[in-house]
Parts: C-alpha cells; sequence; structure tokens
C-alpha cells in the first residue's frame, strides 16, 4: 500500500465523533479541506487542511487511556511531526501551528473566544488558554503565523452537522500531487 493511501486509510479511520462536537472527526477534516478548496487554496493548503487533526488518529490508543483524560496530548505536534516525513514543511508547520493559532485568536480578536463550540472552549484550557502578549509576540514573529491562523478559521468553520462535503478519496489527487511534492 502507498502512502498515499495509507494516509487517506488513516483519515478514514478518523470517522469517529469528535469530543464536544456533532460531527466526525472525518466529516470535520473533509469540511476543513472543502473550505479551503473554496476559497482557492493551492493543493498543499487543502491537503494541510483535510490531515490538520491526523495526530488524533495517531494516538488514539493513548487518547483512550483513562491517565490522559484530562491532558492535552498535542495532537498538533505529533501529527505535524509525522506529515513533515511525507510532505513539504509549509504543510506540516500550518498543522504544528493550528492549535497555537487558536490561542492566538483568543487574545487578539475581539469575540473569538464567544464564538468558540463548546468543545474547542474545553481543548483550548488543555491548551493553555489565551496566549500571553510575549507568546504572542512569539507566535506573530514566525514565517508561517498568517497560514496557521488562516488554517485555525477552516477548522472552526467545520464542525457543521450534515454539511455537505467531497469524500476522502475526492481528495486523492491532492494527497498524492503533494506528496509527490517533497
Amino acid at each position: 500500500k502507498g502512502t498515499a493511501d495509507r494516509i487517506l486509510s488513516a483519515m478514514v479511520d478518523l470517522d469517529k465523533s469528535l469530543t464536544g462536537f456533532q460531527v466526525t472527526r472525518l466529516g470535520h477534516s473533509l469540511q476543513s479541506a472543502t473550505r479551503a478548496w473554496y476559497d482557492g487554496a493551492d493543493e498543499d493548503w487543502i491537503v494541510g487542511a483535510l490531515l490538520h487533526d491526523i495526530g488524533h488518529f495517531l494516538m488514539a490508543h493513548a487518547a483512550q487511556d483513562e491517565r490522559h483524560k484530562d491532558r492535552d496530548l498535542k495532537h498538533e505536534e505529533v501529527g505535524a511531526n509525522w506529515l513533515n516525513q511525507y510532505f513539504l514543511p509549509e504543510v506540516a508547520e500550518s498543522v504544528r501551528l493550528h492549535v497555537p493559532a487558536k490561542r492566538y485568536l483568543c487574545k487578539t480578536r475581539a469575540g473569538y473566544w464567544d464564538d468558540l463550540s463548546q468543545g474547542s472552549k474545553i481543548s483550548l484550557e488543555k491548551q493553555g488558554g489565551p496566549m500571553t502578549q510575549g507568546e504572542v509576540n512569539a507566535f506573530e514573529a514566525l514565517p508561517s503565523h498568517n497560514s496557521a491562523v488562516k488554517l485555525r478559521l477552516y477548522d472552526d468553520e467545520a464542525k457543521v452537522i450534515d454539511r455537505v462535503t467531497p469524500s476522502i478519496s475526492d481528495f486523492a489527487k491532492d494527497v498524492i500531487n503533494s506528496l509527490s511534492a517533497r
């Protein structure tokens, strides 16, 4: 089985309920990728949006362990480290920074916290809460911070019950092309 097939199969395995949400992880990922596609994003952007939560799949066993119930397992770091083996750094870095981008937006964008879903508010507390001003300054100094914010906004918009999206196989070409760019 090729890398693209393994990745797409892993995404299908994400088809479990999101904690605090009414859409599956796969549905959430497809909505994120579809949003990027509608925005006219390039393939690497679409793939980053599609795979931004793959760390949840990679850590599924650990996440079920009661000892980790109230901990942030850093799915963004796990996912980005894994993706970095196969994709250009732009894909992995947007995945790595999509959680810090939520913390950033909570600190810098009025009303952002109020618009977060209950599940995102709960996970935010585990992830460190809104950034401090020092963290904001450090985040803004990162070359990919704008990309991470954009991915975060796709993520936020991708929690709509029964939203119709293309299937995972419809994104196979994007994944294959993004893989071959590496």
